[in-house]
């Protein structure tokens, strides 16, 4: 029976790798749950835009008894903002007595 045994020493190129792997890995999951959590973020604010402008639709019409004409008379009288370097509002009249229709995209090009 041995009671004492050598063993070789650790390598430390070997200690470097193994360090530097961690590193990676742990700096690699890092920035994936930052990114994907501003893509998140992303949706959820083109989401509480559309629900905005949609909303104050709906309110002009039942104060005023009309869709309003144009995005800027939302933005003027109802209070709506956005940033348009960040998003991008489409804003179609399908008629005077039709809900008008607005599609929001964001701008990618930032």
């Amino acid at each position: 029976m041995m009671r004492f045994q050598y063993e070789k020493p650790a390598s430390p190129v070997r200690n470097v790798i193994l360090s530097l792997t961690v590193f990676a890995v742990i700096s690699g999951s890092f920035f994936f749950g930052v990114s994907t959590l501003s893509l998140n973020t992303g949706i959820k604010q083109e989401e509480a835009l559309q629900n905005a402008v949609q909303n104050a639709i709906t309110h002009c019409y039942a104060a005023e008894g009309f869709y309003p004409e144009t995005l800027d008379y939302l933005i003027e009288n109802y209070g709506v903002s956005y940033d348009s370097d960040k998003y991008f509002v489409s804003y179609q009249i399908m008629g005077s007595n039709l809900m008008p229709k607005v599609t929001i995209t964001a701008n990618r090009t930032r």
